[in-house]
């Protein structure tokens, strides 16, 4: 079979301007980016036609916990959208921008595969329409503005020791996760501990994704907290003045970006929290621009449930407004394997022992979705040339037995034809929950203290039998408390790799206690951020870096992009 590459760059890309016919937006609203792309301005949800619009239905793609094994979320995501669109459904895709430290380094874009793609993919994973660059520039604004404030006289007092707000870059380069700084003298600066996030963790990404409208943009960034000062109050940026600033750097990023799939389904890309830092969904302005655009708006959220899409549920559902009216589960035979204890280089041979000990961690994620957050499900069993009839089956029954259906889908190699009876099953249960009218529900409520949400989420949520607090997490919890941020929603940072903190810990783990380091406010974005594990905001390359691979012709066409 063909590369992604290949796939996406021998496909028939239709100018932008007929994806914006398609969806019925006045051009006044669109700001075209060359042929193939387009950002949409955000004054469109003033419009008093657009707002008199009826929203479509929601659906949400989540899936077990990733493994090297793979997965397939966003090309499921890409493929289903495809499918409702060849069933004769109006589908609109609402999907993560990609970032570049990734991209060069082990996992890949985020343009989904196969024949199930979203174009142009060489550039939305490389530089886009700089969104990400303008989060980085805003980011680094406010570090060199604090830093700034020190060297002219502090006038605002800020502790150097207690300066919580870092750097940041699009990259991964573990060797800017620890730095002294300030170190060429008095004209250089003053010397300190300093460090760097990928872009993609810094707040500004969250606050972006949790704006609804510019004036919201300027509220949520002039709350981020940027420093505690030598009496331990905090430090934001309007005090550092320069919340105007970060908000003209930030005026374009705001505006969702129009796209297409490679059958011209109408896709927004917009936004790239990661999963555990942030919240890991794209903008709330995209997805609701999908739930206005189409019958149904298909989205995703980042890594496995226990971290998208309780977050997408807990934080973005609570933040806006919205509710997935059917939820699918991403997995692969082949990952199920691996999460029962099968060998990474065993994958490919029929093994029924470790496929059922291995679908405890897809059980646990279903009993979460419909138990707790009061969802109608169908897992997507993403196959795999690999897979038997058998193994297929034996998947299929183990679901059933839950009480939830299970679809395979072919949509790698064959595209949205091959996502027609998993798009069957989401129409089927996204018209149920119009008639049952089930109210969605909150692993946690909002009126429990800090340590309480934590303790409820990792019990519920992870299967965790207690939570182990540091003594410097007790602290931040009082502190935090005490401003009066205790009311947030918590957004815990964890190992993608394992419903709990440890990422050895496969399957569907019991018996353990999650250990909790330190707690940190997102002000700005209205939640607090729970720090377990070794869990790093800044990724290192692997052996061998993607980066490796990409290079272009004396033509100008990329290769080894996937």
């Amino acid at each position: 079979m063909k590369s992604d590459i290949e796939i996406a760059q021998e496909a028939k890309i239709c100018e932008i301007g007929e994806i914006v016919k398609k969806l019925n937006i006045d051009d006044k609203y669109v700001e075209r980016y060359g042929k193939y792309k387009a950002k949409i301005d955000y004054r469109i949800f003033k419009d008093e036609k657009f707002c008199k619009k009826e929203d479509g239905k929601l659906i949400l793609v989540t899936a077990i916990n990733p493994t090297k094994a793979g997965e397939g979320k966003t090309t499921v995501s890409v493929g289903l959208a495809d499918a409702l669109n060849i069933l004769g459904k109006n589908a609109v895709l609402a999907l993560r921008e990609p970032s570049l430290g990734p991209v060069f380094g082990v996992k890949g874009g985020a343009c989904g595969g196969g024949y199930s793609q979203v174009i142009p993919m060489e550039d939305i994973n490389l530089h886009f329409t700089g969104d990400i660059h303008a989060v980085t520039t805003a980011n680094n604004l406010i570090a060199a503005m604090v830093d700034n404030h020190i060297k002219h006289g502090n006038e605002l007092r800020i502790h150097t020791g207690r300066i919580i707000w870092k750097r940041c870059m699009d990259m991964n380069d573990r060797q800017l996760r620890k730095i002294v700084d300030g170190l060429g003298g008095e004209t250089d600066g003053v010397p300190r501990e300093d460090g760097f996030d990928i872009s993609v963790a810094s707040e500004v990404m969250a606050v972006l994704c949790l704006s609804e409208t510019l004036e919201d943009l300027k509220k949520k960034i002039g709350n981020m907290i940027v420093a505690y000062d030598v009496d331990d109050k905090p430090v934001t940026v309007n005090d550092m003045g320069c919340t105007g600033a970060c908000s003209v750097l930030l005026k374009e990023a705001l505006k969702p970006n129009l796209v297409q799939t490679l059958i011209k389904t109408p896709t927004f890309i917009h936004g790239g929290p990661f999963a555990n830092i942030a919240h890991g969904c794209n903008s709330i302005m995209a997805t609701k621009l999908a739930l206005k655009m189409g019958e149904y708006a298909v989205t995703e959220a980042g890594f496995g449930a226990d971290l998208g899409a309780e977050k997408f549920m807990d934080i973005k559902c609570r933040m806006s407004g919205i509710s997935p009216d059917c939820v699918v589960i991403v997995a692969t035979v082949r990952a199920l394997k691996m999460h029962g204890g099968a060998a990474a280089n065993n994958l490919h041979v029929e093994d029924m022992t470790t496929l059922e000990k291995g679908f405890e961690n897809l059980k646990k994620h279903i009993e979460n979705i419909t138990n707790i957050f009061n969802r109608n499900i169908v897992v997507a069993i993403n196959k795999f040339p690999t897979d038997t009839e058998k193994e297929i089956g034996k998947l299929k029954v183990l679901c059933e037995a839950t009480g939830v259906a299970a679809c395979v889908s072919n949509v790698f190699e064959e595209g949205g034809n091959g996502g027609t009876e998993l798009a069957k099953k989401v129409i089927e249960l996204a018209s149920e929950s119009d008639s049952k009218k089930t109210v969605q529900g909150f692993a946690y409520d909002l009126q429990l203290g800090i340590k309480e949400k934590i303790e409820t989420l990792a019990t519920k949520v992870y299967g965790a039998s207690g939570v182990a607090f540091s003594s410097k997490a007790l602290k931040d919890i009082s502190k935090l408390e005490a401003l009066g941020y205790g009311k947030l929603p918590i957004c815990v940072a964890k190992t993608q790799y394992s419903i709990s903190d440890d990422p050895e810990l496969f399957g569907r783990p019991d018996d353990f206690i999650m250990t909790v380091r330190g707690i940190k406010p997102s002000a700005g974005a209205g939640f607090i951020v729970v720090l377990t594990g070794d869990i790093m905001t800044m990724p290192g390359l692997p052996q061998k870096p993607a980066a490796i691979d990409i290079d272009i012709d004396e033509c100008g066409k990329i290769k080894g992009l996937f």
